[in-house]
């Protein structure tokens, strides 16, 4: 296995003087070198020296098993075991029934994705639906402007409960703004090969969409520049994309490092023990919008803001695939 990243708690610290647990994050093969695994490296990272627990990073080579690669690690007796990724989610199904005293937990699924919803795991999922449908709403209120039916468009990775999330969110926002407005949805069923997610995105725009947002990654990538090349709004996923240009009208943001400091803050409170989710929300910032273009009039931007108050004080639920915290 390679040692992708450390932290041993011994950097700015506001919550520990001294590190007393300890916690490994494996991801898979790509490392914190993928660009959406580097959020996560980063946002682990910056918890971790938070909040004082000594924690190291691990990614495993494509050519072990990762269920062997999980296995090795709970035997380490490590405080908490976080994993990340397909391969090393469908691992943890089988290696936290047979190390049952081990706490793991799992990012961006839920533990009610596991089958036989294993009690040492807990998951840590983020309410990306809530942010998502204030870029629906605002997406739909300036496709209202625009001659023509109002249309938009999505374009998903793999059809995955934390992809629908974001797109069932979308959705809701925009029929809020507009009711007749139609979304179009496609699935390149890959988070890397930016030409698959640019062909789809530039159906949906021949088809009349005025705004196409990215939920596919890497491959979503291929949204944003067919939105730049024909002149339509494109709308960024899990990290703040309005460097790509002012075609960007906004993004969907996951703030890895909320969350990371939440799982933590219950580990070292013992509220880890219980099995269940750690759920962001907007609420507690662990999900929002990034930078919203300034071709955006004051008038919306208020309206916007408005509407994230009433989601916040739970007078909208905003429907998804992720449940909504109690």
């Amino acid at each position: 296995m390679l040692l992708a990243a450390a932290g041993t708690g011994t950097g700015a610290q506001d919550e520990s003087e001294q590190a007393q647990l300890s916690v490994v994050f494996l991801i898979e093969s790509l490392g914190c070198g993928d660009p959406f695994n580097k959020l996560l490296c980063d946002g682990f990272t910056r918890a971790s020296r938070r909040t004082g627990v000594a924690a190291k990073i691990i990614s495993a080579s494509v050519r072990e098993d990762p269920v062997d690669t999980l296995e090795l690690v709970a035997k380490q007796r490590h405080d908490l075991v976080v994993v990340f990724g397909f391969t090393n989610f469908d691992a943890l199904g089988v290696v936290s029934v047979r190390r049952p005293k081990q706490r793991f937990a799992v990012v961006d699924r839920s533990r009610a994705d596991i089958q036989r919803r294993p009690r040492n795991v807990r998951g840590v999922v983020f309410r990306g639906s809530e942010a998502a449908y204030l870029a629906g709403f605002l997406a739909a209120r300036l496709e209202q402007r625009r001659a023509g039916p109002d249309i938009l468009g999505v374009v998903g990775g793999v059809k995955l409960p934390a992809v629908d999330d974001f797109i069932v969110g979308f959705r809701a926002g925009a029929h809020r703004a507009s009711p007749g407005v139609k979304v179009l949805v496609g699935y390149s069923n890959d988070f890397v090969d930016q030409s698959k997610c640019e062909a789809i995105a530039r159906q949906q725009i021949a088809r009349g969409a005025g705004a196409v947002f990215n939920v596919a990654g890497g491959c979503g990538l291929g949204t944003l520049e067919a939105a730049k090349d024909r002149g339509v709004w494109g709308i960024g996923v899990d990290t703040d994309q309005s460097f790509l240009g002012p075609h960007v009208l906004t993004s969907v943001v996951k703030r890895f490092e909320v969350g990371f400091l939440k799982l933590l803050r219950e580990l070292k409170s013992g509220a880890i023990r219980t099995p269940g989710d750690t759920v962001l929300t907007l609420r507690d910032g662990g999900v929002g919008l990034g930078k919203i273009s300034p071709k955006v009039p004051a008038a919306l931007r208020a309206e916007i803001d408005r509407l994230r108050r009433r989601i916040v004080a739970g007078e909208i639920r905003v429907p998804g695939t992720v449940p909504i915290p109690k």
